[in-house]
């Protein structure tokens, strides 16, 4: 089929996020699960992505890696799901999308890493990382979504940065961020994706217990 989508992934990783924005949109797609020492640094997989990383998508025999390009993506592949922006949201939504994408990602993983980009804070996209919670926060304060009043694709991405870097401490604790992972994940389409991905890790932790 010329249609047809494929997701790599493991259940252990971003490629949660790619399975979620998926069971969002509705689209009707197959598995393929690697394994990190083997299959995804396999020759079949560089051919699909030469990082060795998961999440990817094939669509139609066209590749998509990236978490956030993956969500852009089957926003406008799958408009009848209502999860692209709309005229007026346009702004907003490519903002914030990249700005999760960009800072949110380099600052809290830098910042876990324990390195300080110090008196070199300007050859950094982000600054700091005190900078980067403060404009996180004042967002999520002001409104329940990235664009506003409706959820979107780039609240797939952001609130799944967001959900991951506070359930491991790399985000201050801030109400407006429990306010929003409340939001985000109570969305059946998040419920659905995150059970099957639960599944598929009690499923190898069993195959690996002693007989």
């Amino acid at each position: 089929m010329t249609d047809q989508l494929i997701l790599y992934t493991n259940p252990q990783s971003r490629g949660r996020i790619a399975r979620w924005m998926l069971e969002e949109v509705g689209a009707t797609y197959s598995v393929e699960v690697l394994d990190y020492a083997s299959t995804m640094k396999g020759e079949a997989y560089r051919a699909i992505n030469p990082m060795g990383k998961v999440p990817a998508i094939v669509h139609g025999g066209k590749v998509v890696t990236e978490c956030a390009a993956i969500c852009a993506y089957l926003a406008e592949a799958f408009p009848e799901a209502g999860l692209a922006p709309l005229p007026e949201e346009r702004a907003d939504y490519y903002r914030w999308l990249f700005y999760a994408a960009g800072p949110v990602e380099q600052a809290t993983t830098n910042n876990y890493a324990k390195f300080d980009s110090g008196d070199q804070s300007r050859m950094f996209g982000y600054g700091n990382f005190d900078l980067v919670v403060d404009v996180l926060d004042g967002l999520l304060s002001s409104r329940p979504y990235a664009t506003g009043d409706r959820f979107t694709a780039a609240d797939v991405y952001l609130g799944s940065q967001i959900g991951w870097t506070t359930m491991f401490g790399m985000l201050p604790k801030r109400d407006s961020f429990a306010a929003y992972i409340e939001r985000v994940q109570s969305r059946a389409a998040y419920q659905r994706a995150w059970a099957m991905d639960d599944a598929l890790v009690a499923e190898a932790q069993k195959a690996a217990e002693p007989a």
